[in-house]
């Protein structure tokens, strides 16, 4: 269980609570930055925001696409200004303190090779103002065994991308991918995040897998009403594909009625979250498990990875207590949707603004244990 504490740890924090992130937007509902934003917000940061597309909706919907879709020469338009203006760095103006330059760069669905090198080249001119800058990496390749971008990305986020990210968060299909390991056992997933790690990012947070038992560890049931809140809606798509969420139930909450919150009785398996961290090349492993209901609920990815880059900045050194925050608030946000979803897609849209509350102080339900 991990040590909660009143005050974020001290010993090496990054004080810069400025993000930039780059995400879809949509005009109705919380996929991309519409999700990742306000978490942020809510847990002290401000975000710059660069909107990859802006659509009317995310390809969830009946009647899709209907926005724009930016390229990769546009979002160098924009850091060109950014930087013309010195609005990369801290302002020198007013000798303000360093805190207020960008300290951590967020990136979600991006559907092209072009603008994921536009990106990099952001993360470049970052860098050289703040060279401690953080790269937060949501490799958005897929879900369910199915891709929803060119597959071709898969090499470029192993060659180009990941390498110089500082936390990568993969769903199941997307470790395999990135990994080349079938990842059915915790075994399987001790050595996709290793392998992960040995790419580059320091910390690996594979946000749902439904794992067998064939390592001798069965998956541990939650209290009753847990989810996972996990999984890719990312999908607002940039004109590749749907894009939008997974169907692979992206960890709606428990809330179902069933009683005993297993998660069993012809469902699917409970989900299991993995945190590794690696520290003078040692691996430090963590899992939390949760049952999991059917359903479909879009932007719990964005909204996880944003909670995961809030928390570990304020917890550096605490990993399992960031990975607690991080999937309880998941938990309590998707039951609260859940419970007030209806049949259309429009009803399904996740209860961000009327979950200010879980955001800012989350339950605690579920519990790290270390590997």
């Amino acid at each position: 269980m991990a040590d909660d504490t009143t005050t974020a740890d001290s010993s090496s924090r990054n004080s810069n609570k400025r993000v930039l992130s780059i995400q879809s937007h949509v005009v109705h509902g919380y996929v991309g930055n519409r999700a990742a934003v306000f978490p942020l917000q809510l847990l002290g940061f401000d975000v710059d925001i660069v909107n990859s597309v802006h659509f009317a909706c995310h390809t969830g919907y009946e009647h899709f696409p209907h926005g724009t879709v930016m390229n990769g020469d546009e979002l160098k338009t924009v850091l060109e200004g950014l930087e013309a203006n010195g609005l990369l760095g801290s302002d020198e103006t007013d000798a303000s303190p360093k805190g207020d330059a960008i300290g951590s760069v967020l990136t979600g669905y991006i559907g092209s090779a072009s603008f994921l090198e536009a990106v990099l080249d952001v993360l470049g001119a970052v860098r050289a103002h703040n060279p401690g800058v953080r790269f937060f990496c949501d490799p958005v390749l897929g879900d369910d065994g199915r891709f929803y971008v060119p597959p071709e990305l898969v090499e470029v986020y192993k060659t180009i991308v990941i390498p110089r990210a500082d936390v990568v968060t993969p769903n199941q299909f997307e470790a395999e991918q990135l990994t080349g390991i079938a990842v059915e056992t915790l075994a399987d997933a001790r050595a996709a995040c290793a392998a992960l790690h040995a790419m580059g990012p320091s910390v690996v947070f594979v946000t749902s897998a439904i794992l067998g038992p064939a390592d001798g560890t069965e998956n541990e049931t939650g209290p009753e009403g847990s989810g996972n809140g996990n999984g890719n809606g990312n999908g607002s798509g940039n004109g590749s594909g749907n894009g939008s969420g997974n169907g692979s139930g992206n960890g709606s909450g428990n809330g179902s009625g069933n009683g005993n919150g297993s998660g069993h009785g012809g469902e699917p398996r409970d989900i299991t979250i993995v945190a590794s961290k690696t520290t003078g090349g040692t691996q430090e492993l963590w899992r939390i498990d949760c049952p999991k209901i059917p359903g479909s609920f879009t932007g719990t990815g964005d909204v996880t990875a944003a909670l995961l880059l809030g928390h570990l900045q304020h917890h550096p050194d605490n990993l399992p207590l960031v990975m607690e925050k991080v999937i309880n608030t998941m938990y309590a946000l998707i039951r609260r949707t859940h419970e007030a979803k209806g049949t259309s897609v429009r009803s399904k849209e996740l209860r961000l603004v009327q979950s200010k509350d879980i955001i800012e102080h989350p339950p605690s339900v579920f519990k790290a244990t270390r590997l």
